[in-house]
């Protein structure tokens, strides 16, 4: 029988690495069809990428609070992150593609920055070179599909 941890590795990995999909085909969409879709995909990558975003800042928003109920110090940083990733990135939502895909490449690279610098304090420091996988292809994606539109 499994351990539990490598079970919940196992769905967190296969998850994560499933998270992706939409990043590559997307960008692959961008490269391969007509320049009328481009804007139907690229608001498409956009949203997806922003949803991303927001959940990063959600996992620094269960951090904070966890602290706050566990040792009763939770760093302003986690709920101030935990808000500011998401406005970039709605704020990249609202720009043209060419501007916007290249912004929220740079907040998924900011996200695994703050997650770099916070996450070891937190117990998770275990986690970073997955979470740096996962940046990598999601920010190289909007990258590349910039370039396509």
């Amino acid at each position: 029988m499994q351990r539990t941890e490598d079970t919940t590795w196992l769905l967190i990995s296969r998850l994560g690495y499933a998270g992706l999909a939409p990043f590559v085909i997307l960008t692959l969409l961008l490269w391969l069809v007509d320049a009328e879709l481009h804007p139907f995909i690229a608001l498409a990558m956009a949203g997806y990428g922003a949803v991303i975003v927001s959940f990063l800042g959600g996992i620094h928003w269960g951090i904070g609070f966890r602290n706050a109920i566990t040792s009763h110090n939770a760093p302003p940083v986690h709920f101030v992150w935990g808000v500011v990733a998401p406005l970039l990135a709605w704020v990249a939502v609202m720009m043209p593609a060419f501007a916007g895909l290249p912004l929220l490449g740079f907040v998924l690279i900011g996200c695994y920055v703050m997650d770099y610098r916070t996450w070891p304090a937190a117990g998770l420091g275990g986690w970073l070179r997955f979470r740096l996988h996962l940046t990598v292809v999601a920010s190289l994606s909007c990258f590349i599909a910039a370039g396509a539109t």
